[in-house]
Order: structure tokens, then C-alpha cells, then sequence
């Protein structure tokens, strides 16, 4: 990349215009994974003439490389294949959940280029504490990436519970409330790393952005309007439609872990009793099959060989958990009427064991007669789907949205 920043818009009566063009190119480029100038010429609608301008400004600003020629088989001359630029402008995803915190890089291709995980009981510590050592892991992670000649422009946290305008307003796993999340996250950042003190931070409900990086990266081009549902210590929720995330008037969407399966049902850290996640949240789940509930991730890998196994208290926690599941996302799917329902964090790997119950369910009490067992709409996630992922990734959308907000940065 050049040491010296070429200016992506000469003239600034043009401004709105040549923004709207260069996002363009990007985006298109970043769609195709490699494309000719006459490929995107062709794809975006603009003259050769006029994506050869943009191409050389967007090369120049470092958001490309070129790589090898291609023949279309017709004459003329070969085409410079275009593809998103391995080094330069970057995204960082920060995930603080309650058991642990993980940080990932990724690249203008959107390609996994860092990922640090810490394993470590973040639930009652005081908020200050844990953003402070998320802010030390991120440290570490953006070091990383600069040994890769990666550069990263923003943060994201993907953060649990109903965050709003930087702030946490309520976190129950966490012991959260009130937490201005973002504002803490940068000052401890700064501190760490004067030379990052300048980088955005922004932040995002956690199942969100996993659900984001489903749709994103995971594989299922034949759909875009879906429910997802994040497993851990608590259960969250995701709606996408149509490709675009329904946040709801106020940010809160998506929180199904605290529907009532049971008003008479065991209370519950929000306040309210017999909430979806106290039968089939991470702890429950590996409470009732009498593994230690505070496992984590080895305990629900225990509980999937149990259950594999054949291990009949294993079975029929899931059979429960399951039965749960299917009695909150039926409400969910006759409200919505989405095309399927993902199940991603720790109930991908248990899927085939809950995954029947939940499906029961919700051939039952789905009115639409859409849902029958086998149907193939209730379904695991990929690997892809996690919120560290989800947030990295999303940095970087907001780049190729608006490159040249970030070619100097």
C-alpha cells in the first residue's frame, strides 16, 4: 500500500456521488471474491471508464490488489482479476460473554486473520474488571494483526443482554446494569495502547452479531429470513429477514431467553420465573444431567458423549430442553413466520439429541402446518456463526459501506 494517502474523492461537488460509486466497486469486488474491471463494470452498472477510475483510487488507498489475468474467451486482452487486499484496513470483534472473552481479526475479505480466547468466570465481577481485561486481550490481538501488516480500524463488542447506544442496560448473567460498556471499553483500550487511543468502538447484542455471521459467512444461500438462537449460560435471540437484521423500535429484539415456559416455574435472574433459559440455558441443562453446572464448554462436551452414549438422564435432559425450546420459538414462529430456526452456540453440537423435542413442539403449536417433523427448518448452525466473528466482520461491512471514512484512518 502506499506510504501516502491518495484522496479516494478529488472534488468535493462530487462528494455524495464518488462515495456512493467507490462502495460500490468495493462491495461488489468483496461479493464476487475476484473480479475483472468489465466484471464489476457490468455488475454495478457504470461505464468501464468510470470503475477503472475508482478501481486505481481504491488500490491506491490500499481496499484492493490485483492478481493474475483472466480471459473471457473473446477477443481482447486478458483482465486484471481484482480482489480484497490481504493487509492494510481490518475489523476487531471483542465477545465478552459470562465464562469467557474472545477477540478475532478478520480481514477486508472477511477472512479469520486473529483469535484469542480466555476462558474465565466473568459472571458478578465488577464491569470495570472485565472490560479491562477484554481491552488487555484486544491489546494482544491487534499487535498480532499488525505483525500480519493488518491494520484495524474499529472495535466492535458483542456484548449479552439489552445494549443500546454504548451502554449495557441490563446484562442478568452478568450482574450488569447500566454499564456504559462502550465508553469504559475505549478509555481502558487508550490507556493499554496510546498509539490506538484514536480507533472507533462501537457494540452490539451478541446474538445479533452471531447471528449476523451466520448469515454472512455461513453457507446457507437459500436463506435469508431466519431466527437464531445463541446457547449459553443464557439464551439469546436473533431475527433476520430479508437479509437485514430486525433490531425492533428500540434495540431489544431478540431476547427469548426470558419467555415464560412456566409462570409457576423456578425464578429466574431477570426477575421473572420459569424463563426459557432456566431449562435449556448452559448451566440448567448441565445441571440436570449432573455434570457441574459451572463446565463450560468441556461440561456440554461431556453431555453430548453422554448422550451419544446412550446415558438415559443425558437423553431425557435434552428431551426437556428441547421440549422448552420448541414451546418458546412456536409463539416466535407464529408471530414472525420465518423460514427456519438456527440453533447456534452450544446448541449446535446438541442438536441431534434436543433437536426431535424441539421439533415436536413445533409441529404442534405452529399453526401454519409448515413445521411438521423432518421439514428441515429447525437446523445447526455452521461453525461460522459466533458473535466475536459477527462483530469483526461487521466493522469491516461498515468500511466497504463507506471506504473513504476509513482510508486515512
Amino acid at each position: 500500500m502506499n506510504s501516502a494517502f491518495t484522496p479516494l474523492v478529488s472534488k468535493a461537488g462530487r462528494d455524495g456521488m464518488r462515495r456512493h460509486n467507490l462502495s460500490l466497486v468495493l462491495g461488489a469486488i468483496r461479493n464476487e471474491g475476484a473480479a475483472t474491471r468489465a466484471a464489476v463494470a457490468a455488475r454495478v452498472g457504470l461505464t468501464k471508464a468510470a470503475v477503472s477510475s475508482l478501481v486505481e483510487q481504491l488500490l491506491a488507498a490500499g481496499f484492493l490488489s490485483e492478481s493474475g489475468k483472466t480471459s473471457s474467451g473473446q477477443a481482447g486482452r486478458p483482465g486484471t482479476m481484482l480482489t480484497m487486499a490481504r493487509t492494510g484496513v481490518a475489523g476487531a470483534g471483542v465477545e465478552i460473554n459470562v465464562d469467557y472473552v474472545s477477540v478475532c481479526v478478520v480481514d477486508l475479505a472477511g477472512t479469520d486473520r486473529v483469535r484469542l480466547t480466555e476462558h474465565r468466570d466473568n459472571q458478578g465481577a465488577p464491569p470495570a474488571e472485565v472490560l479491562e481485561r477484554a481491552a488487555r486481550i484486544t491489546t494482544r490481538a491487534l499487535a498480532s494483526a499488525g505483525e500480519q501488516e493488518l491494520r484495524p480500524v474499529g472495535v466492535r463488542l458483542a456484548l449479552p443482554g439489552l445494549v443500546s447506544a454504548g451502554r449495557v442496560r441490563q446484562a442478568p448473567n452478568l450482574g450488569w446494569r447500566q454499564v456504559a460498556a462502550e465508553g469504559l471499553f475505549k478509555k481502558t483500550l487508550a490507556a493499554l495502547a496510546p498509539d490506538r487511543s484514536a480507533l472507533r468502538v462501537s457494540s452490539e447484542n451478541e446474538a445479533n452479531l452471531a447471528a449476523l455471521a451466520e448469515l454472512w459467512f455461513g453457507g446457507m444461500d437459500d436463506l435469508s429470513s431466519f431466527l437464531y438462537l445463541s446457547g449459553e449460560i443464557g439464551v439469546g435471540g436473533a431475527l433476520v429477514i430479508g437479509g437485514e437484521l430486525l433490531r425492533g423500535a428500540h434495540g431489544f429484539a431478540g431476547e427469548i431467553g426470558h419467555v415464560v415456559v412456566d409462570a409457576a416455574g423456578p425464578a429466574c435472574r431477570c426477575g421473572s420465573r420459569g424463563c426459557l433459559e432456566r431449562y435449556a440455558g448452559q448451566s440448567a441443562l448441565l445441571r440436570a444431567a449432573g455434570i457441574n453446572e459451572d463446565a463450560g464448554a468441556p461440561g456440554i462436551a461431556e453431555l453430548a458423549r453422554r448422550a451419544a452414549d446412550g446415558d438415559e438422564r443425558a437423553l431425557a435432559t435434552l428431551r426437556e430442553a428441547g421440549t422448552a425450546l420448541g414451546r418458546a420459538l412456536s409463539g416466535a414462529v407464529n408471530l414472525l413466520d420465518p423460514d427456519a430456526v438456527v440453533l447456534g452456540g452450544v446448541y449446535r453440537d446438541l442438536v441431534p439429541w434436543l433437536g426431535p423435542a424441539a421439533e415436536g413442539e413445533l409441529a404442534r403449536l405452529v399453526v401454519s402446518g409448515l413445521w411438521s417433523a423432518g421439514s428441515g427448518r429447525l437446523r445447526a448452525s455452521s461453525l461460522a456463526g459466533d458473535a466475536a466473528r459477527g462483530a469483526a466482520a461487521g466493522v469491516v461491512r461498515d468500511v466497504v459501506a463507506d471506504p473513504v471514512a476509513y482510508a486515512a484512518c
